[in-house]
């Protein structure tokens, strides 16, 4: 038995948070903190003077020997810079610690260090990461010691957000606006604020250390770029939910410890479908800090697993053949007194408020589907995007039977009457308690589902952060509430004009909905037939962001410029040229240093054997002949494929940075890389096990 776990008491307890801050802090200092927190007033320098000092002697308290500025630049994962509390030593020798405002609210990174799409130039080196006061700070344990983490966000000295969380509280800011104004128009006049809350489910898959660092794949681009299917997959359906084993109970026990001491709800654990694949839910946090809680969790995630003498994969597709990871993105809103604007009730036909949001965010979704498939493009993805559990590279909308059968009464007869129940469950075992099933079944092929209460965008890449798709989903769906309140803010009869808008919403965008098999070959050409957007890689998915109509939607909500797009759009194309040079490099790399030297050997020892057996008389050397012609071959393949991708990786400089790169490294190097990929994978079924230079995919993920 391992030691009892208080988790009342655990929780939190290395966090800044409003229990703390209530405690610790003047009352009159806490009430303007929380004015700041609440209704976004300035935040005075005596204020954050007096918030610095005690959030100082509290991290003090907690070992924390260093602070740093926390921040998500446009590189996929967190930066930060540690700074101690020392200050001068006094004349007696000994050494003040102290920590201002001005320390607290900014600080100064090195701005063209960074992703900036041209925003920055190398030698314009001053950015500003500024306090995020709506995020609690938090101390982390780690071998540096305790660091107090203060999240913010991060601005060039030009003004530009070169960061993720900079768009994403624009967002809020405007959907907050725009859905305030709609609840205003049906008589709500006690909620202050909406917020969009998001649970992120966390998938990731644990291999063995020891074995990872023999993959130079792995290694240096988080995926396996050979590797031949064992003779078990994950057809049997037995890792789903199956029994945790016990090295990665003891590894999800301490995953969970670490979670709940920094505030993130870590709630939900399992098997997922492919072997040595997991997944770590936790519960509804409003969206920015559930973005911060995600980018805590992978940290903590691969943190713990090495000390479990593990490697944890965040990588979308680690493994060919098998599931790949994601991250399902469970989006809503609400508002400060409990009310989830997208709950529908016992009677969704009768629910008007609810049907006007549910046909503004078909709206929305339809109109900018291209920008959502854009907000999940990352290079892994590509790999991952409809194949085995993820959802297809094209942007649709599951409703269920229930809502589907709502919008088609008010599309055919204008007029929604009634909605489909769920019925009592008939098990046949007059054991089993009797319950209500829902109205509606799931539909895990589908990238934005109607899950309940909320929408569950499926789509989003495992290593990905989820601030991306939510700045998306935040600004048009303000833009979908504007449109509908400009309309009903000047109605003559509100309840007539709101019955046309909900009607014409859910006529003009039902293409968007789609309640079948998203797996089936047939939708894509559907999907075509009505002029939805088939965007199947990122190199595809990336001009969304520049198109008039995204500079327009984001320009008039202030969330993005035209300059911060066009700088984005630049760093997703570099992005992916950057990771396509380095997976083609390590596969020449492999090929040339441990793969060909591999397969000589072996050929050499059965050439070797075939001559001894020879020399002792007429026996049958058939199969053996064989086996040297088909690997000779084989070889020959890998060496000539080999080299052509190898010239291809040294004319990608030729090619101008940006879209040119981006499209090259997918046209001419991603084919070349299979081309190699496929003479070595069948060499792997060849070659001698013992020769062969790697752990295979049976040793990975059967053997964590």
């Amino acid at each position: 038995m391992g030691d009892y776990v208080n988790v009342k008491e655990l929780f939190g307890c290395d966090v800044f948070n409003d229990s703390v801050m209530q405690d610790r802090l003047p009352k009159k200092v806490y009430k303007e903190l929380k004015k700041t927190i609440e209704e976004g007033k300035e935040l005075s320098m005596e204020v954050a003077d007096v918030v610095a000092h005690e959030m100082k002697e509290w991290a003090i308290e907690k070992g924390a020997t260093h602070y740093s500025h926390w921040f998500q630049p446009l590189t996929g994962v967190t930066a930060e810079k540690h700074d101690a509390f020392i200050t001068a030593p006094m004349e007696n020798g000994k050494v003040l610690q102290s920590f201002s405002g001005k320390e607290l609210i900014k600080g100064e990174p090195d701005a063209s260090s960074f992703p900036s799409g041209g925003l920055r130039a190398t030698f314009e080196a001053r950015g500003y990461t500024t306090w995020d006061c709506t995020s609690p700070a938090f101390v982390r344990h780690d071998a540096a010691g305790g660091t107090l983490c203060i999240p913010t966000a991060f601005c060039s000295y030009t003004g530009e957000a070169l960061d993720q969380k900079t768009p994403l509280l624009r967002s809020m800011e405007a959907i907050n606006t725009q859905a305030l104004r709609l609840l205003r128009l049906f008589g709500n006049t006690t909620s202050k604020r909406v917020t969009p809350s998001v649970g992120a489910e966390q998938e990731y898959f644990l291999v063995d250390k020891e074995k990872y660092m023999q993959r130079k794949d792995l290694v240096y681009t988080g995926r396996t770029l050979f590797g031949a299917m064992p003779p078990k997959g994950q057809e049997m359906d037995d890792h789903y939910f199956g029994t945790i084993r016990q090295r990665v109970s003891a590894y999800m026990k301490e995953v969970n410890e670490e979670c709940w001491k920094l505030g993130v709800t870590a709630k939900t654990q399992h098997n997922e479908v492919a072997p040595a694949q997991h997944e770590l839910a936790p519960i509804y946090a409003p969206v920015n800090i559930a973005a911060d809680h995600n980018q805590i969790m992978m940290r903590i995630l691969k943190k713990v697993a090495s000390r479990h003498g593990m490697r944890c994969l965040l990588h979308e597709k680690p493994f060919a053949g098998l599931n790949g990871s994601g991250k399902h993105n469970n989006w809503s809103l609400t508002t400060d007194d409990g009310i989830n604007l997208l709950e529908p009730g016992k009677t969704p036909h009768e629910n008007i408020q609810f049907l006007l949001v549910l046909t503004c965010i078909l709206k929305a979704v339809d109109k900018h589907a291209d920008l959502l498939r854009e907000s999940a493009a990352d290079v892994g993805n590509d790999q991952r995007l409809g194949g085995h559990e993820a959802p297809p590279a094209v942007i649709s909308v599951f409703l269920g039977e229930q809502l589907e059968d709502v919008l088609e009464q008010l599309i055919s007869t204008g007029t929604a009457t009634r909605s489909k129940t769920g019925e009592k469950m008939d098990t046949g075992v007059k054991t089993l308690p009797d319950f209500m099933k829902d109205a509606t079944d799931r539909n895990r092929t589908s990238p934005f589902a109607f899950t309940g209460n909320k929408f569950e965008f499926r789509m989003v890449g495992s290593k990905d952060s989820i601030s991306a798709c939510n700045v998306v989903l935040n600004t048009i769906t303000a833009e979908a509430f504007k449109e509908a309140c400009d309309v009903l803010e000047s109605a003559e009869d509100f309840d007539l004009a709101v019955h046309d808008l909900i009607k014409e919403y859910a006529t003009e965008h039902q293409r968007i909905v789609f309640n079948g098999n998203g797996y089936a070959p047939e939708w894509e050409k559907e999907a075509r037939r009505r002029g939805l957007p088939v965007l199947s890689s990122m190199v595809d998915a990336i001009p969304a962001l520049t198109t008039d109509k995204a500079v327009k939607l984001f320009g008039e909500f202030g969330v993005f410029t035209k300059t911060e797009l066009e700088s984005r759009a630049e760093i997703q194309y570099e992005i992916y040229a950057k990771a396509i040079n380095i997976e083609a490099k390590t596969m020449v790399d492999m090929a040339t240093k441990q793969i060909i030297p591999a397969v000589i050997k072996y050929t050499t020892v059965l050439a070797e054997s075939i001559n001894q057996v020879k020399a002792v008389g007429p026996i049958d050397v058939s199969v053996q002949m064989d086996l040297l012609k088909k690997a000779s071959k084989l070889l020959k393949e890998v060496n000539s494929t080999m080299n052509k991708l190898s010239k291809l990786v040294d004319q990608i400089e030729t090619h101008p940075e940006g879209r040119d790169r981006a499209v090259f490294c997918r046209e001419k190097l991603v084919p070349a890389m299979e081309k190699l990929r496929e003479p070595v994978d069948e060499l792997e079924m060849l070659v001698d096990k013992d020769m062969w230079p790697m752990p295979s995919y049976g040793d990975l993920v059967f053997e964590p």
